[in-house]
């Protein structure tokens, strides 16, 4: 980064940095002090970061309350705040989240406390961080004194941190965060900015947009975000006209990124007056089909979940790909306030059910090194409670082996490539290497073994999906492997930008299936009609799943948990339309999955297939599909 970048305080990218914290395995180093980790969705939105960098960057929360109405930082000297003006800043956020009405409930007193003394070693180690810039570049012993207490700082900051996890996948956490930048927002708190000539200034501005948006994309608020986008242009179009800087283009970039981010689902829901319905795919209260009676499941519960994107080519905004937003919104349930308005009979049937569980906790991981990614399964496997299920999804380019080999072991089959950066040292030299070599971050399934010691369910979507199907079970576990199609017809190949097809049917079904049935748009009566009918085709997937006699025990005992049965029954709903369209040809085009399911009693069931000729009649799309059961052909 450029001095004058760092004079404005970073460049988009540093804006829409995820709030990071040190990996959570080991503590942090005195050459690590100040890196960046990839950090859960929202302690990303929501919480001040355990670090900075060493340009300045604050984390979403941090940065706007370091810019709040009742802080009296000096724009233009830049000068530390006292203790008493941090007091201040911090029980003004602490009181604009408590009396927004925004979050589902008031914080409690102990967690006020947690938050008011995570934000002083917070600000405390950020003053002492900046003291060191100051020290004389030369000597050797007179800035060690300064270092160790900066360093001492950080270390309480990570236990602390560690300790008590704060704002992690926790909706209501992010209604925080909204009702933070909302106050903001109404209270005009940048509208003097643009009457200065300072570019840093404004890039604070635009960072704060950019932030703000991330919150509303995560909390599924697309009114907003559309509101938010057309200022964020229209203050990006003053910027790049007033101030000849270096980083207008990558501004734009993160623009077009939004832009294209929102208007990724391929179908669009509308009113009778047109307007476009903003759906929601979280987990509601009667999202999953009910356990009925005789149904005999294991007590398993979802815990963990690492989520791993590395697509190139796919629709992305900040370090978030669509495919990675999609399978998050498919992990987190509604809140129970707009839960009752979209769904008042769950609503009703609730009082008598026991007290709904938190959100799993959740590590959003954008292009990992190996060693990035290792750290974070090996945090989450040692940090997993009795009775647990940690899931890794991963959305990334295929790798493929090389040649042919002697065995086939683990290593043999090729895997999936979590980052895509390369050492440009020599071209030729790296081409060599790379035919005698593996691909150092590609994902073997081997690399998993060592977590199969506890409950483990998988999905991979990617274009050799299939090299997980020669997973083993060394330590009789249970492990599931859902596993995506390996390529798609070529109708349906130049929509991959807009997210894979698969990771669709797990995260919006409907929305899937009306894709593949070349549906572009459709009233909301009729979608909730089709909502309505697929919740009874779960529910009969449901019961032929736990009523087979020769179905892996491994599925059944992930069944008793919600937000698992319902990845399963979605799975199979997407094999067996696959599996009747008429364009899904080749075995590559089908999931596929491990243990493998007894195709004739799930995937290719009569009854099932009954069930989607009828949703595709009251769409008139039944065209598309065959008519007869893939027995006769």
């Amino acid at each position: 980064m450029g001095a004058e970048e760092r004079r404005r305080g970073g460049g988009p990218r540093d804006s829409l940095a995820e709030a990071r914290g040190p990996p959570p395995a080991s503590p942090p180093t005195p050459s690590s002090a100040a890196s960046a980790s990839p950090a859960s969705p929202a302690a990303a939105a929501a919480a001040p970061a355990a670090e900075q960098e060493p340009d300045g960057q604050r984390s979403p929360a941090a940065s706007a309350a370091a810019e709040s109405p009742g802080h009296q930082t000096d724009w233009h000297s830049g000068e530390t705040t006292s203790k008493t003006e941090k007091q201040v800043r911090t029980e003004f956020a602490l009181k604009e989240i408590m009396s927004s009405g925004g979050a589902e409930d008031d914080i409690p007193q102990g967690e006020r406390k947690t938050v008011t003394d995570f934000c002083y070693l917070l600000d405390k180690s950020k003053q002492l961080f900046n003291g060191l810039r100051d020290l004389p570049q030369y000597g050797q012993k007179q800035w060690q004194s300064y270092f160790g207490r900066t360093f001492d700082v950080y270390t309480k900051l990570w236990k602390f941190q560690q300790q008590h996890r704060l704002r992690t996948s926790e909706t209501s956490y992010l209604n925080e965060a909204f009702s933070f930048y909302s106050a903001i927002r109404q209270r005009s708190y940048y509208s003097q900015v643009n009457k200065e000539d300072r570019p840093e200034l404004v890039v604070k501005k635009l960072r704060y947009y950019a932030r703000f948006i991330v919150v509303c994309l995560l909390l599924n608020k697309m009114d907003v975000v559309k509101e938010l986008v057309k200022e964020l242009s229209d203050e990006i179009e003053d910027y790049t006209h007033r101030f000849n800087t270096e980083d207008q283009v990558e501004w734009n970039l993160v623009l077009q990124e939004v832009a294209a981010f929102i208007e990724a689902d391929p179908v669009m829901v509308l009113n009778d007056d047109n307007t476009i319905v903003i759906t929601s795919n979280r987990l509601a209260e009667t999202g999953a089909p009910l356990l009925e009676q005789g149904m005999i499941v294991g007590q398993l519960s979802l815990a963990d979940a690492l989520i791993i994107g590395n697509c190139n080519n796919q629709v992305k905004f900040s370090e978030l790909t669509v495919d990675m937003f999609r399978m998050l919104q498919a992990l987190e349930r509604e809140p129970m306030n707009l839960a009752s308005q979209m769904n008042k009979s769950g609503m009703q049937e609730s009082a008598d059910k026991p007290t709904r569980r938190e959100n799993p906790h959740k590590y959003l991981l954008y292009k990992p090194t190996f060693s990035q990614l290792y750290t974070f399964l090996a945090a989450s496997f040692k940090e997993l409670p009795a009775n647990s299920v940690l899931l890794i999804y991963l959305s990334a380019t295929g790798v493929f082996p090389t040649g042919r080999s002697d065995s086939e072991g683990p290593y043999d089959f090729g895997g999936v490539l979590t980052n895509s950066n390369r050492d440009i040292i020599n071209g030729d030299a790296m081409h060599k290497r790379n035919q005698s070599h593996k691909e150092m971050h590609c994902l073997h399934p081997g690399d998993l073994y060592p977590f199969t010691r506890k409950p483990l369910f998988i999905i991979v979507d990617s274009s050799n999906s299939v090299a997980y199907k020669n997973f083993t079970n060394l330590f009789g576990q249970p492990l599931v492997c859902l596993l995506s199609p390996t390529a798609y017809p070529k109708a349906l190949q130049d929509q991959s930008q807009r997210g894979s097809l698969f990771t669709l049917f797990l995260n919006n079904p409907l929305m899937a299936f009306l894709f593949v049935s070349g549906l572009s748009s459709m009233r909301r009566s009729l979608w909730e009609k089709c909502q309505e009918y697929l919740r009874k085709i779960n529910r009969d997937i449901a019961q032929l799943l736990t009523h087979s006699r020769s179905i892996d025990q491994a599925f059944l005992q992930f069944f008793g948990d919600e937000f698992l049965r319902l990845l399963l029954t979605r799975f199979v709903f997407c094999s067996a339309t696959m599996r009747m369209h008429k364009i899904f040809r080749e075995t590559r085009n089908y999931p596929e999955s491990y243990p493998q399911l007894p195709r004739d009693e799930t995937v290719e069931n009569p009854h099932l297939q009954k069930h989607i000729l009828e949703l595709a009649s009251i769409l008139d799309v039944r065209n598309v599909f065959f008519e007869n059961t893939l027995d006769d052909y």
